[in-house]
C-alpha cells in the first residue's frame, strides 16, 4: 500500500525536475549569443584604443630659419689714383684696404705720378682680405730719390668683381591697378634755409710751387706725422714689413715738404732725428737722413 501510493508522487516529480531542466537549456541557448557579441565588442574596442594609444605620429621637423644662409661677403669701391703722386696713391690705397703693384718700366719713386690703374676707379670688388690693385706710373718732376717700392709691404689678395654671383629673384606679383587719387593743390615751396658749415682749419703753405698738390686736409700734418713715426720706430725689431713701413712715411714727409706743405721744415728736423735712432737702432738710415737733409736745405731756401 505504502509502495504503489509513493510511486506516483516521485514520478511526478521528477517530470517536474525534467521539464524544468528543458527550461533553463531554452533559456541559456537563447541568451548566449548576447553575451559573445558584447564580449567580442568589448575585446575589440580595447584593442583599438591600445593601437591608437601606442603609434605616435611624429611630424616633420621645423626648419630653422638661419639654417643655410650664407653671410654676405663685404665688398669695396675702388679708389681713384690716377693722377696722384705715388707716395699719396699708396697711401689712399692702403687706407681703403687695398693693396697694390707697379707695372711698366717707370719703378715705384715717391715723386712718380699714377698714370693707370686697374681696376678701374668705382669698380666694386669682394673684399678677398686685400685686393691687389696695378698700378702704372710716369716719370715726376721731381728727383727719384732713396729706394723704389714696387709692391705694398702686406700681401696682395686676388681681384673678384661684385655682383658676379647669380641671384635668384622671387617671382613678383603684379600689382593691382591704383585707384585714382583727386589732386590735391600744390602749395607754393618755402624758401630753402642754407646752412653755413664752417670750413675746417687751413694749412697755409710755407711756399708755392707750380704744379704741386694740394696738402690733403684729411690726413694729419707733417709735423704730426714725423712725431708719429718717431714713437712708432722707438723699441720696434728690424723686419722687413717695419722697415718698408718707415721708408713709405719717410718718403710721404719727405715729397710733402718739397710740395710745400705747411711746416714741411719742422717735419724734416724730426725726420733727421728718427733717421739717427734708427741709425743705431738698426744699423741703417744714413741713406735717408741725407736725403731728408738735402730736402730740408731746399724748402729753407724756397721759404725765404
Amino acid at each position: 500500500m505504502d509502495r504503489s501510493s509513493s510511486s506516483p508522487g516521485r514520478g511526478m516529480t521528477t517530470l517536474l525536475s525534467a521539464a524544468e531542466g528543458r527550461d533553463m537549456a531554452v533559456r541559456l541557448a537563447a541568451l548566449l549569443p548576447r553575451a559573445v557579441i558584447v564580449a567580442l565588442v568589448w575585446i575589440l574596442g580595447t584593442a583599438a584604443f591600445t593601437l591608437a594609444a601606442d603609434n605616435t605620429i611624429v611630424g616633420p621637423a621645423t626648419p630653422d630659419p638661419a639654417a643655410g644662409v650664407a653671410a654676405a661677403k663685404t665688398e669695396l669701391v675702388v679708389p681713384s689714383v690716377s693722377g696722384q703722386a705715388y707716395v699719396f696713391a699708396k697711401g689712399i690705397l692702403e687706407d681703403s684696404g687695398f693693396a697694390w703693384r707697379v707695372v711698366g718700366s717707370v719703378h715705384g719713386y715717391s715723386s712718380n705720378r699714377v698714370i693707370t690703374q686697374s681696376p678701374a676707379a668705382g669698380t666694386r670688388v669682394v673684399d678677398t682680405g686685400a685686393p691687389t690693385v696695378t698700378v702704372r706710373l710716369v716719370r715726376g718732376a721731381y728727383a727719384e730719390l732713396g729706394r723704389p717700392v714696387d709692391v705694398s709691404p702686406y700681401r696682395g689678395t686676388v681681384i673678384r668683381l661684385a655682383g658676379l654671383a647669380s641671384v635668384t629673384t622671387p617671382a613678383v606679383k603684379p600689382m593691382a591697378k591704383p585707384k585714382p587719387v583727386a589732386k590735391k593743390p600744390v602749395a607754393k615751396p618755402k624758401k630753402p634755409v642754407v646752412k653755413t658749415t664752417p670750413k675746417p682749419g687751413s694749412r697755409p703753405p710755407a711756399f708755392t710751387l707750380a704744379g704741386a698738390p694740394k696738402e690733403p686736409l684729411d690726413e694729419i700734418s707733417l709735423p704730426a706725422r714725423a712725431l708719429w713715426l718717431q714713437s712708432w720706430v722707438a723699441n720696434r725689431p728690424k723686419t722687413g714689413a717695419n722697415v718698408r713701413h718707415w721708408l713709405y712715411q719717410h718718403a710721404w714727409i719727405v715729397t710733402g715738404a718739397q710740395f710745400g706743405w705747411w711746416h714741411g721744415a719742422q717735419a724734416l728736423q724730426t725726420l733727421i732725428a728718427v733717421d739717427r735712432q734708427l741709425e743705431r737702432q738698426w744699423g741703417i738710415g744714413g741713406k735717408s737722413q741725407a736725403v731728408a737733409r738735402a730736402a730740408l736745405e731746399q724748402v729753407r731756401r724756397r721759404a725765404r
